[in-house]
């Protein structure tokens, strides 16, 4: 999966528009008429990956370039004329906040810090459009639902949404962050301060004590009992202490919530609309959200957790894509819940999109490395940590890290558990076995050498 979505990615790469807007190449997503910048952070985290073989900058970097004197970046854009898409239901074509969490992404994978120096401007002038226009006074963001992309879920009587006031604490902790790379403090203790700020109000607002979970709330603040996915962007963004994250992540596990076959659906079996079919969204796992689910989970230690969820929601992929029989499966945007296959929307309100590989990429690509094998790489610092579960033939070959191909492979031989390690340049490599509770971290030198696992 892994080798085949890197080559679907490849038919889908135009190497350059003839304007100039994409010197270096772009994405064709699922739409071939609409630029989406949703679509484009997805797909630049996978990137990332490729050694700049596909420029996942340039993605980012068409939507700087459309950025209005007030900030305004607007979602969509229409190809060849870079028209501005909006619709009826989103008038101002507001989009999840994503960027100062996929520039963050960049630095450590591709290891450009004068890059997060130039984005800055842009960014804040995003940020600052976001709190004027939906910023209200109690402190939270109303917006458009149709900006949280959770697709055909119902939002009942939602006013105040967790998933994007959760979106823009991301944000601003992302912004914290990249001001801490670049040791400016002013714009670290800046965007400190709004992402407390909003983490409080969240937390005092939106969290039901009664079944330990947080809602969207209406326009006089009162919780609306209506779960969904969208909630967990709170652990992405470390809104949860330890007590409320551990909650959630029981209903994670919860076959009666959360915790269906296929992990996680866009609505727990325990919603009045959950389907079996997926209906789009309502009962459909989507990747998106099954790495975002994740990436909260190795926030709060639950890396074992996180990673079986990731091989599971793997295979279903695997399984829709190979059907028994003579059948021609494929990949989609939306999957059943407990049985291989796409999600059906009952009604046909929801067009389920064939071969989308902005969300694949997120699972076979970036979920790959990052969790079933449990590689963490950056490349300012010249890490690579390995997290095993437990001792398995395992790792990765040839993976390029800035001109500098790295393999880690672990195998079992008559000396016992080994670790082959080959590299063209210095790195610092730590290897952590879960189950062993071993930890060792070592300078590895250019060229091949192997450590036994029985010497840590």
């Amino acid at each position: 999966m892994y080798d085949r979505t890197w080559v679907w990615i490849e038919e889908n790469w135009i190497q350059k528009s003839d304007d100039g807007m994409f010197a270096n190449g772009y994405f064709v997503g699922s739409d071939s008429d609409v630029i989406d910048m949703f679509d484009s952070c997805l797909t630049a985290i996978s990137l990332s990956y490729s050694n700049q073989n596909f420029d996942a900058y340039s993605l980012i970097d068409f939507f700087y370039r459309m950025q209005q004197e007030d900030g305004r970046i607007c979602e969509r854009y229409k190809a060849g004329t870079y028209e501005p898409v909006l619709t009826e239901d989103n008038p101002k074509g507001v989009c999840p906040p994503l960027l100062p969490y996929v520039e963050y992404l960049f630095y450590h994978k591709i290891g450009n810090k004068k890059r997060l120096k130039e984005v800055v401007p842009f960014l804040e002038k995003y940020f600052g459009f976001l709190v004027a226009e939906y910023q209200c006074p109690n402190g939270l963001f109303h917006v458009p639902f149709s900006a949280c992309r959770l697709g055909n879920v119902p939002r009942l009587n939602a006013y105040y949404t967790i998933d994007f006031n959760a979106m823009m604490a991301l944000a601003a902790l992302y912004m914290s962050n990249i001001g801490d790379i670049l040791n400016d403090k002013e714009l670290s203790f800046r965007y400190k301060r709004i992402y407390f700020s909003l983490k409080t109000r969240i937390n005092s607002m939106m969290w039901d004590p009664e079944d330990h979970f947080y809602y969207d709330i209406d326009e006089d603040e009162k919780i609306v009992r209506n779960k969904h996915i969208g909630a967990y962007w709170t652990m992405l963004a470390e809104i949860p202490n330890d007590e409320y994250a551990e909650y959630l992540i029981e209903k994670l596990r919860d076959p009666a919530e959360f915790g269906t076959d296929n992990p996680f659906p866009c609505v727990p079996v325990s919603n009045p609309c959950f389907s079996e079919d997926g209906d789009g969204y309502r009962g459909g796992v989507v990747p998106f959200y099954t790495y975002m689910v994740i990436k909260g989970l190795n926030r709060y230690d639950s890396f074992i957790f996180a990673r079986e969820c990731a091989i599971r929601h793997m295979y279903f992929i695997l399984d829709t894509l190979h059907p028994d029989g003579e059948v021609v499966g494929d990949v989609w945007e939306s999957y059943k819940p407990n049985r291989e296959g796409a999600s059906v929307s009952a009604d046909g309100s929801f067009v389920n999109r064939r071969h989308y590989l902005a969300m694949l990429s997120l699972v076979t690509i970036t979920l790959m490395i990052e969790n079933i094998i449990g590689l963490e790489i950056s490349l300012p610092r010249k890490t690579v940590d390995w997290t095993m579960t437990s001792l398995e033939s395992m790792g990765i070959e040839k993976l390029s890290l800035k001109r500098n191909n790295i393999t880690i492979l672990s195998n079992k031989n008559t000396r016992g558990w080994e670790i082959r390690l080959e590299s063209e340049k210095l790195y610092y490599f730590t290897i952590m076995i879960l189950d062993e509770n071993k930890k060792k971290t070592l300078p590895i030198p250019s060229g091949k050498c192997s450590m036994l696992i029985d010497k840590l």
